[in-house]
């Protein structure tokens, strides 16, 4: 599989450096949500509830990175982001800018492919990438997702149908799923 490089905040070059992040935030119907883009796409999107927390793990994410908070680009992602929470709509088809390793590249496709309104166990994910034994590496490779939303991994259960870890909390995780069922 042939990919662009991603950033890596430990081995930034000089011209990733150079060109600010841009990012927005916004209130939404599962609390505040931040957007961050660089050059390539949109490469971080949380959930939390204070927006200068949200802003610390952006920047804890990519040290090096110089943040800049007036992007109309990011808030006009975030608001059809928003507006995708409640809608049926398909997905919004945001420029990604992906960063992981082969493996958690083929988990992230995989969830994207899921229907909204569907769910899938981490199981079925595993076999659905071709790797049924690495049930625990495709959980680790939903935990590793920093694209809420886009990397839909809220769509992932245990094999009982129960809520399993989320990165932003097992409510939200439900509230979405909850939103998509409706």
């Amino acid at each position: 599989m042939t990919r662009p490089p991603c950033f890596k905040p430990d081995r930034a070059t000089s011209a990733a450096q150079s060109a600010p992040m841009a990012f927005a935030h916004a209130p939404s119907p599962l609390g505040r949500i931040l957007l961050a883009a660089n050059q390539r796409g949109v490469c971080f999107i949380s959930i939390g509830s204070d927006p200068r927390t949200l802003e610390q793990e952006l920047q804890d994410r990519y040290p090096r990175q110089t943040l800049s908070a007036a992007s109309p680009q990011c808030a006009s992602w975030l608001a059809q982001l928003i507006l995708q929470i409640d809608s049926p709509a398909p997905a919004v088809d945001l420029p990604l800018d992906l960063c992981g390793t082969d493996f958690q590249l083929r988990v992230w496709q995989a969830l994207r492919l899921i229907p909204r309104g569907q769910t899938v166990s981490y199981g079925e994910l595993a076999r659905r990438i071709g790797a049924p034994r690495a049930i625990r590496a495709v959980a680790s490779a939903c935990a590793a997702n920093t694209l809420a939303l886009a990397i839909p991994c809220h769509r992932v259960l245990r094999a009982d149908g129960a809520l399993a870890g989320y990165r932003w909390g097992i409510a939200r995780k439900g509230e979405l799923l909850q939103r998509e069922q409706a």
